[in-house]
Parts: structure tokens; C-alpha cells; sequence
């Protein structure tokens, strides 16, 4: 499976991008705790490398737990301010506001020095689509920003929205890079939900979603579905369809229903807490 995806509207966002950069004392990116060296935008860090940094582990309470502790780790000695966290819960947000006046404290006093006062930090939100920017804009203002929406490609433009007193949100369109190089990281996107399923191939990835939980997560396979984790993912992807009513006419596997179930039990949690990528891999 190839993946080649760049709408031209991620081309005029990424422009826009580098002339707001200029605004803000700080760069919030929200990456999928689940794939967070994939859902990072290699492009911010060459936009943003004289801003404050901080990254949010965004869908934290879908991830495996201890790999939500080792990122944090890898992020936090690569010098970012680093907040595991699920955007749809107001409760969270405390930690990251700390977080935001903890990042530009130095600026905070140097304007305090200089006798500005009340001069509130400004943040710039980026992520690549669907990784929750406006679910996590409306949780911390406390109310509707920020269009929200369960598929990439909903935020339309640039919006300022004013927190409170100490803090303004700049939310931008979701961007993504022209190609992938490493055709693992376009898999891992579509895994998620970053690249629309209508241009993708469901059966292919529910295979290798199956291949990837087979090897690392086998106990959550069997107790969700109750197979037999030494066998291929084909076979694995039929005991599915059999042991969830996935069957066709004359009794043979429906495997599309059965992929579309495996992938959304995956992306929704049911399947268990499930992270994709291990920072190990990615100093090798």
C-alpha cells in the first residue's frame, strides 16, 4: 500500500503558517500519544525552532500507559515541555496551562521588568488532521472555539481565541507533509484516522494492524476476540468475521465488515490501550 497524500489546501496553510509564526512566544503541538514521532510534523520543528516548545500526548488514555511514560521521557530530553493528556476532559487542562507560563517564564519576566503588564502569552496550536486541536482548544477555554469534527480536514482557517487573562490560543489548519518517505509512517497515520479511509485500503490495514497486535499485544487480542494469536493475520482476520457474525451469503467471512469492526474497536479503545511505535525504534 502506497500513501501520497497532500491536498493543496496543506500547501496555503503551511505558508500561512510560517508568516503567524512571527506572532506567537510559544508552539503547543499535539501529537497521537498512540504514533508520536509519526504524528509530529517534521516541518514545525524547523518553524518553530526559536519558540518555546511544548507537546502535548494527545489520546493518552488510549495508549499503553508505560510507552506514554517512555515518550515523555524521549521528548523531555530532546528539550520540550512534555503533558500526557486526553483533550476532551476540561479536568486536564490545569496541567497544561502550568505547563504554557512554565515554558515562557522568561519571557513573563522580562516583560515584568520592563513594566509590561498583562501582556498575555501567545500560543500557536498545530497537529497534522485529527490529532484533536479544536476538541483540545474548546476543553480549555471551556466553551466552543473551535470547530470539532471525527475525520481530518475540519479546521478551515486561522482563529485567535482568548483563554483568560495570561493566555491566547492561535489554532491552525491541520497539516500534513507532501510525501512519506518511510511508507510505515503513512500506515500508522491511517491507523489512527489522519488520512481519510475512502482513499485507503481497509482490508490491507486490518491485517497489518492484526500482524503488529499479533506480535505485541497478543493478550488483548484473545480476550477481545478470543483467537488464537499464532496464526496468520488472514486466518486471524476470519476467526473475526466468525466469531462476530461477519459472514456473507453462504457462509463465507464478510472480511471488510470484519476489518471496519477490528479498526474501529482499535481506534475507539475497545480493544485495549495500544501504542504503535516505541521510542527505542526510533533512536536506532
Amino acid at each position: 500500500m502506497q500513501f501520497q497524500w497532500y491536498p493543496g489546501h496543506m500547501t496555503r496553510a503551511k505558508r500561512q503558517m510560517q508568516e503567524d509564526i512571527k506572532l506567537v512566544d510559544l508552539v503547543i503541538e499535539l501529537v497521537d500519544a498512540r504514533i508520536p514521532m509519526s504524528s509530529q510534523n517534521p516541518d514545525i520543528d524547523e518553524l518553530g525552532r526559536q519558540k518555546g516548545r511544548l507537546i502535548l500526548l494527545n489520546k493518552a488514555d488510549l495508549a499503553d500507559d508505560a510507552q506514554n511514560r517512555a515518550w515523555s521521557a524521549y521528548f523531555e530530553e530532546k528539550g520540550y515541555a512534555v503533558v500526557r493528556m486526553d483533550a476532551r476532559s476540561r479536568a486536564q487542562m490545569k496541567p497544561v496551562h502550568a505547563a504554557i507560563l512554565d515554558v515562557c517564564r522568561e519571557k513573563i519576566e522580562r516583560d515584568r521588568k520592563r513594566g509590561i503588564k498583562n501582556r498575555p502569552v501567545r500560543a500557536m496550536v498545530v497537529g497534522i488532521p485529527n490529532v484533536g486541536k479544536s476538541t483540545f482548544i474548546n476543553s480549555f477555554a471551556g466553551r466552543a472555539c473551535a470547530k470539532t469534527g471525527n475525520k481530518p480536514g475540519v479546521t478551515k482557517g486561522k482563529q485567535w481565541i482568548r483563554l483568560n487573562k495570561n493566555v491566547e490560543l492561535l489554532d491552525t489548519p491541520g497539516i500534513l507533509w507532501p510525501k512519506f518517505e518511510d511508507q510505515r509512517v503513512g500506515l500508522k497515520l491511517a491507523l489512527i484516522g489522519s488520512i481519510k479511509d475512502e482513499i485507503l485500503n481497509i482490508d490491507e490495514m486490518s491485517l497489518e494492524l492484526l500482524s503488529y497486535l499479533r506480535q505485541n499485544y497478543p493478550g488483548e487480542l484473545r480476550a477481545r476476540y478470543g483467537l488464537n494469536d499464532e496464526s496468520e493475520p488472514v486466518k486471524l482476520l476470519a476467526q473475526i468475521a466468525k466469531n462476530r457474525s461477519c459472514i456473507k451469503k453462504g457462509g463465507e467471512p464478510d472480511f471488510s465488515r470484519a476489518a471496519y469492526l477490528l479498526m474501529d474497536e482499535f481506534r475507539s479503545g475497545i480493544i485495549g490501550r495500544i501504542t504503535l511505535e516505541r521510542p527505542e525504534e526510533e533512536t536506532q
